[in-house]
């Protein structure tokens, strides 16, 4: 879940590792470094904590240099401290690296009996080590790289800077996203496009298992057989990686903003005059089965187009967190798809089980913000949520066009099932059509939302409930909260509540209830009514009309616009998204690098 980069450039480069590292920090922010070649010697800096850290550092003890790496670490291995920051150094070499080596205390082992000695609790070091001893026998950087690729175990990006060598890194990756990016007179490297736009349009992939020779003259990439490869270089849209906040606050409140827009755009997408526009290869008539996997944000996801594609499509599904699914060995049908739903496209655990499912289906679809992803490239057919760069750890506008693409296949699938009509399929989209225009309606609870977040911020515990697609949204609300205000919340099925979590109710106690008024919306008006009678607070979240009915002896209600039973849960979405994002600010809660997380999460 680190970030990585690497300048060989014209100019010095510690302001450009710096505005790179600026660009990842998404990806990790317990500790930053950089390291750099100047006269051909190497030097770094290191600091603990968020990236303007490092940047106080470089003003008291600038780097010079026009070859440099640079990093920003999620701690695995080692808590955050200067000694266990990237990059890492032993002797004439300095690495950076993402991802996780698993056989990193064999070597360790190995090289305290050849007489090395650690300064520091990490996988990284070892690596650098291992790089310094095969360096020390004689070999030339490139020969040592590939001795020491392969006695690694695990997932890794690395980016190599040596001493002396002022025209020279060395990248490689193994399960671990990375990127080549070509200047005129001057390369780059970074964990992905995102850091690299402000410098090149130009970007080669590098492929599972590739390493790569850089020098500002190129690239000369070598597969995981230490063949010489040919990966194409691709041009990037720069608009479409720009990071700002435009006005807003921060990132989050801005991307919670944007979902009307965003939603739109994918539904422009894969909506045309005719009807649906999803890719021919997507034919649903044969397939008996299907497997959704996913973690965190994206799993809940997953479990609400489980109950679209059952009820829709009557196409029975199976909802897999990404990290346990490869080890129960689940039975799957050749006449199954799998799905697999990732922001980023580089979510480790998701990439593993796609891996593990693909030779297994009949099809491997994915769902990705990211169209050059690892998931996307190793798909049958990747479909992009077109949500645009999501720089908020906790997602928000990328779960909605998730939900809305994944909605889109559900109602193609109950197409080629038969079990919706044309005309039925017809007015679903048309209704879909009209959702963008309620979302706004919605982000104008802002303000009551606000004011009920004060009351909020103050709470130990809450609970989130709703039934059918609005349980994955309770636990989806209930996961929002904890990630950015440190509130202890669950997410119950509103039935559910009284065979042991109704335990937990008391008057100091919020519960937030989704209840549009649908079909359940009397069952779950009762088991709120349970929770009432118990001195719950409870806080119901409906339409006009349910708050007309159920809204009497409730602490707070939220009035949301009526919305098609199929489309509640992005409706829903958002003022469960706004009720944390504020709550937050009560508290004071860093909202946009919340402590302990990262956005893109690349490890195991």
């Amino acid at each position: 879940m680190c970030g990585i980069v690497g300048v060989l450039g014209n100019h010095q480069v510690a302001p450009l590792l710096v505005e790179a590292l600026k660009r990842l920090e998404y990806r990790g922010y317990d500790s930053a470094g950089i390291a750099t070649l100047n006269e051909g010697r190497l030097d770094r800096r290191r600091a603990v904590g968020k990236l303007v850290n490092l940047s106080d550092l470089l003003v008291h003890e600038p780097l010079a240099g026009r070859a440099g790496i640079g990093h920003t670490r999620w701690a695995t291995h080692g808590a955050a401290t200067v000694a266990n920051a990237h990059p890492h150094r032993a002797g004439g070499v300095a690495v950076v690296h993402n991802g996780i080596i698993e056989n990193f205390r064999d070597l360790r082992a190995e090289l305290i009996g050849l007489g090395y000695g650690f300064e520091s609790e990490t996988d990284t070091e070892t690596v650098a080590l291992l790089m310094q001893h095969q360096l020390s026998l004689g070999l030339a950087p490139a020969e040592a790289t590939a001795a020491v690729l392969g006695r690694l175990h695990g997932a890794f990006a690395l980016c190599f800077l040596f001493d002396g060598q002022d025209d020279l890194l060395i990248c490689a990756r193994k399960g671990s996203p990375l990127a080549i990016g070509h200047g005129d007179g001057e390369m780059f490297v970074g964990s992905d496009a995102i850091a690299l736009a402000p410098m090149t349009d130009r970007i080669t992939y590098l492929e599972e298992g590739d390493w790569a020779v850089i020098t500002r003259a190129g690239a000369e990439i070598f597969d995981m057989a230490n063949r010489r490869a040919n990966r194409a270089m691709t041009r990037i849209q720069v608009d479409a990686t720009r990071i700002e906040k435009a006005g807003y606050k921060h990132f989050m409140a801005k991307e919670i903003a944007e979902q009307p827009v965003v939603l739109a755009d994918a539904l422009k997408h894969y909506l045309g005059a005719g009807g649906l526009t999803l890719p021919h290869a997507l034919d649903f008539t044969q397939v008996d089965r299907i497997t959704l996997v996913a973690c965190g944000t994206a799993h809940y996801a997953c479990h609400v187009a489980k109950y679209w594609f059952e009820s829709l499509a009557k196409l029975p599904c199976d909802i897999d967190i990404a990290s346990e699914f490869r080890y129960r060995d689940a039975p799957l049908s050749p006449q199954s798809w799998a799905m697999f739903i990732s922001q980023s496209g580089e979510t480790a655990d998701t990439l593993a089980a796609l891996r593990h499912a693909k030779e297994r289906v009949a099809k491997v679809v994915s769902v990705v913000n990211v169209a050059t992803s690892s998931i996307a490239r190793e798909s049958d057919v990747a479909l992009p949520i077109l949500a645009g760069v999501e720089v908020g750890v906790a997602s928000t506008k990328a779960f909605t066009c998730q939900l809305a693409v994944l909605a889109l296949l559900a109602l193609k699938a109950a197409q080629d099932r038969g079990t919706l009509t044309a005309d039925q399929v017809a007015t679903h989209l048309a209704d879909f059509r009209l959702l963008p225009g309620l979302m706004n309606h919605a982000l104008t609870l802002a303000g009551e939302i606000e004011a009920l977040s004060e009351h909020l911020a103050g709470a130990q515990d809450v609970l989130f409930l709703g039934r059918g697609p609005m349980y994955p949204l309770a636990l989806e609300g209930a996961l929002k909260l904890k990630e950015i205000s440190y509130i202890h919340a669950e997410g119950y099925a509103s039935g559910e509540l009284k065979h042991g979590p109704i335990a937990l109710i008391d008057n100091r106690v919020p519960v937030i209830v989704l209840a549009p008024r649908d079909a359940l919306f009397e069952k779950t008006v009762s088991n709120m009514q349970e929770v009432m009678a118990r001195h719950g607070k409870v806080v119901l979240m409906s339409d006009k009309r349910g708050v007309a009915e159920a809204g009497a002896g409730c602490w707070q209600t939220l009035t949301l616009p009526e919305v098609p039973d199929l489309f509640a849960p992005m409706l829903y979405a958002i003022p469960a998204q706004l009720l944390a994002y504020h709550t937050a600010i009560a508290k004071g809660t860093d909202v946009d690098q919340p402590r302990n997380l990262a956005k893109s999460v690349t490890v195991e």
